[in-house]
């Protein structure tokens, strides 16, 4: 959102930070998209700059809405690495000199740990254990139809012997 207020003049910006927001937060990717398109077309000759910020990351800002409902929250919020960093500048800052690597490697290690335990608290029920499968298998198709793959060659493909013969 900083990045979009950076681009987006200030008379506009509140609307289309509503807009932007209302399509990150859309209870699907489908209506997340449609919003997208809605603000794209308002938008996308007078805030060029803007627009094209926005759809640069909106698929990634809007993967979390594959996964199940009660664990969108966790998972677009958390960061592990960027609140390792501030445990340690907040502990470092307390303490008047930097006392080495070691002591400062046992405090990201316990933040590590504190941040493991938080985790433990969220719930996978059987039915979101199935909606995190589907979603991984939507997930091979794409990749496997991106790059080329096939799993199971058809039965007019031509198949090709592969010899372990040492003359070949």
């Amino acid at each position: 959102m900083r990045n979009l207020a950076a681009k987006v003049p200030e008379d506009v910006w509140p609307e289309f930070k509503v807009r932007a927001q209302a399509a990150y937060q859309a209870p699907s990717r489908a209506i997340a998209r449609e919003l997208a398109a809605g603000l794209v077309a308002d938008y996308g000759r007078e805030q060029e700059r803007g627009v094209a910020c926005f759809m640069d990351d909106f698929e990634a800002c809007i993967a979390h809405l594959r996964f199940p409902v009660t664990h969108r929250r966790a998972i677009r919020t958390t960061n592990l690495l960027e609140r390792l960093f501030v445990e340690e500048r907040r502990r470092l800052k307390i303490i008047p000199n930097a006392f080495g690597e070691r002591a400062v490697l046992k405090l990201m290690f316990g933040a590590l740990i504190r941040a493991a335990e938080r985790w433990r608290s969220i719930k996978v029920t059987e039915f979101e254990r199935r909606q995190v499968a589907a979603v991984r298998k939507e997930l091979d198709q794409e990749y496997e139809t991106q790059v080329g793959l096939k799993k199971h060659p058809s039965k007019d493909a031509v198949q090709v012997k592969i010899s372990s013969s040492p003359r070949t």
